[in-house]
């Protein structure tokens, strides 16, 4: 039996931090919304689709989107720093497989840690592996919205879909709640 979770990307070799939440925008109207995909297929036009339907709904606007060079790594200190910078609210996944859903989670983490809001996706196959490594990384109950697993393999209609359904989960995620 397994006692304890091991990160394989060796990153949280460090002792554990305690969980740390980013301060929500009030409003998502004119946030700039930063957009971290990794190498899955499909991760770009889900996260892309998001963002303008967070313009179209919220009036948010993208500011910047990039891809990381490896889906099983998190998000490295210079492409932190670059999306942080202008970034009101970052969007990461999309978690479709182990590896690719433990960084995502991690991701969402060092994106909390450096003060912005995170809304990390991943597919519910791979809900038990995100959760595992935001316990790695001290956060155990860092909140994972979830989508019907697999996502690599939908056409784009079926990723628009799926953009919709996520929509309100992310801007709950990443906003104050309604008063």
């Amino acid at each position: 039996m397994f006692d304890r979770i091991l990160d394989p990307t060796g990153l949280s070799v460090r002792p554990a931090r305690a969980a740390v939440a980013a301060r929500r925008v009030p409003s998502l109207a004119g946030a700039r919304v930063g957009l971290l995909t990794n190498t899955k297929r499909n991760a770009a036009q889900l996260l892309a689709g998001l963002g303008d339907l967070l313009r179209d709904r919220y009036g948010a606007v993208v500011a910047i989107q990039r891809t990381k060079p490896h889906v099983a790594f998190p998000v490295d200190e210079p492409m932190l720093r670059e999306i942080a910078a202008v970034s009101d609210v970052v969007i990461t996944g999309v978690g479709d497989c182990g590896s690719c859903s433990a960084s995502a989670a991690a991701d969402g983490i060092a994106f909390e840690r450096a003060g912005i809001p995170a809304a990390v996706i991943v597919s519910d196959a791979f809900e038990v592996t995100a959760r595992a490594m935001a316990g790695v990384h001290g956060d155990e109950n860092f909140e994972i919205l979830l989508t019907p697993h697999p996502v690599a393999v939908l056409n784009a209609e079926q990723v628009a879909e799926r953009a919709t359904e996520l929509l309100a989960g992310v801007a709950n995620r990443v906003r104050e709640p309604a008063r």
